[in-house]
């Protein structure tokens, strides 16, 4: 589903209403037909007590008019302004008008006034419509309280657009936010629905359609989406293929003490389909990788006594690579100076399409000109928050979208920036948020079953705009699959990738 910036939905709404001639109180009164919708189902129907916090601008506008139609539903409402009289627009101020003419009141925010709160507490819904997606200071005064008595009035909470608190293109809370139960947006979603905190506050998202004409929409250029079960298309295989048809990669990890990343790397791209896996392992380990891999082919490469590559593995790396589609760099290789070396000497001579996951990352710590010098290449970049601040990304501001894809664009490779709503992103300023995956993942392995499904995924032939965010997809959806029949608490790597054909096979076309 493409996301839309604030500022792209400001300029849909402006040509809409002044070069199309839709009345903008029609838009308004289609959103707070959505908002009402949703606030009744959170009520369970009518009859029942409903809050409305409303703000002066916009948004406050589509609140009082959610109020008033909530009020002709058989509601008991109170609509409160949480902001400045004097500061309402014009169309917040005529469906005030039409609220009163329903018989209703907009009443001042009196967050003293006890018999209020009391009313409060016994409503069976309440509607946050203090702010909209204009949003760019922390939320304070009477507004502060406003949030704060949505979140600890024990009462769901329906939010018009965004929750209010949560900034619009990066998902930063400003101070504190609504964590409302459900959201109703406009047109189309927006980043701060997906990533950040604010995709803990969005709660259900809903995205209805207010009126806008369906070309201003479509029109838009929407370089970052988010990846849903629709988008998700797996081809179809020809009856006639054989393995090769399907990929030949090498995954090069492992070392002493960390034997189990590159297993589960290669069950990852088994289960994900890749016709030949190959597994080059510091000998030591070779006998341990034998023994767990029954699918994939393990090699013995030349170690030194720290149980690691030593440089001689390249050359063994190198003469095993032809025929090879895809190399994985990375899983348990370990932080040593020769297998660092190994590393980057790969991605300085290979021109091969390149998955770099966990040390292989660590390798290009205080090393990005290697990184650089594969622009043009095929290189995926698969690190959690503290390997990419390794590698001199920037998260302080809390923007992870925006600090992803300018990762990208500055080092010309594709990011797959690991954690709650995970973010792929590419060069030329494209983003995919990922919207699968529960808290059962964040376990030792589950990173490099990943790693093994992006590889299979490339080595098939996918292009990487479509390969990579499919992967991270399915690999978020084979966690919630095993979330859902054994649990958080108890699921494995292992049972991720076990789950991993039950879900591709839905996505087959």
């Amino acid at each position: 589903m493409r996301i839309a910036t604030a500022e792209q939905m400001r300029q849909l709404d402006r040509t809409a209403i002044e070069e199309r001639g839709i009345p903008s109180t029609d838009l308004m009164e289609r959103a707070a037909e959505a908002l009402a919708q949703a606030a009744l189902e959170l009520a369970g129907g009518a009859p029942g007590r409903a809050v409305c916090f409303c703000g002066a601008g916009n948004n406050g506008g589509d609140g009082i008019a959610c109020a008033r139609l909530l009020l002709e539903a058989g509601l008991e409402v109170r609509c409160i302004l949480v902001g400045a009289r004097e500061k309402l627009t014009a169309d917040a101020r005529a469906m005030e008008a039409r609220l009163a003419a329903a018989g209703g009141k907009l009443e001042p925010f009196a967050p003293d006034d006890a018999d209020f709160a009391a009313w409060s507490l016994e409503a069976d819904v309440m509607v946050d419509a203090i702010f909209g997606i204009g949003l760019s200071r922390p939320v304070e005064g009477d507004a502060l309280i406003a949030v704060h008595m949505m979140n600890t009035c024990p009462v769901p909470v329906v939010s018009a657009d965004i929750p209010s608190g949560v900034e619009t293109d990066t998902g930063r809370v400003l101070g504190a936010a609504v964590e409302a139960d459900a959201t109703v947006t406009f047109t189309l979603p927006k980043a701060g629905h997906y990533v950040g905190r604010g995709a803990l506050c969005t709660g259900k998202l809903t995205v209805a359609d207010i009126g806008i004409p369906a070309d201003l929409a479509q029109g838009l250029d929407c370089p970052v989406r988010a990846v849903e079960a629709r988008d998700v298309i797996l081809p179809r295989r020809k009856r006639d293929a054989h393995k090769g048809d399907f990929g030949k990669v090498y995954i090069l990890g492992g070392s002493v003490g960390y034997s189990g990343a590159p297993v589960l790397a290669a069950r990852g791209a088994v289960r994900a389909g890749a016709g030949l896996v190959t597994v080059g392992v510091p000998a030591p380990l070779w006998p341990v990788a034998a023994a767990k891999l029954d699918e994939a082919m393990p090699c013995p490469l030349p170690a030194g006594k720290d149980g690691q590559l030593s440089l001689e593995a390249y050359e063994t790396v190198h003469s095993r690579l032809e025929g090879c589609g895809v190399l994985l760099l990375g899983p348990g290789l370990g932080r040593g100076n020769s297998t660092a070396a190994v590393v980057r000497r790969l991605m300085t001579e290979l021109p091969l399409p390149m998955v770099v996951d966990a040390d292989g990352i660590n390798a290009l710590a205080g090393h990005i000109d290697v990184l650089d010098g594969r622009r043009g290449l095929l290189t995926v970049l698969t690190p959690h928050d503290g390997e990419f601040a390794r590698l001199g990304g920037e998260l302080s501001s809390g923007d992870r979208l925006g600090a992803a894809r300018a990762f990208a664009a500055e080092h010309g490779c594709c990011l797959v920036l690991k954690g709650h709503r995970t973010i792929t992103a590419f060069p030329d300023g494209a983003a995919f948020v990922n919207t699968t995956g529960n808290p059962g993942m964040a376990k030792g392995g589950s990173g490099d079953v990943l790693s093994g499904v992006i590889l299979a995924l490339l080595g098939q032939g996918l292009p990487a705009r479509q390969a990579v965010p499919l992967a991270v997809w399915l690999h978020g959806a084979a966690g919630d699959l095993c979330a859902a029949e054994i649990g958080e608490y108890g699921m494995t790597p292992t049972d991720l990738a076990e789950a991993l054909p039950r879900v591709m096979k839905e996505h087959v076309e």
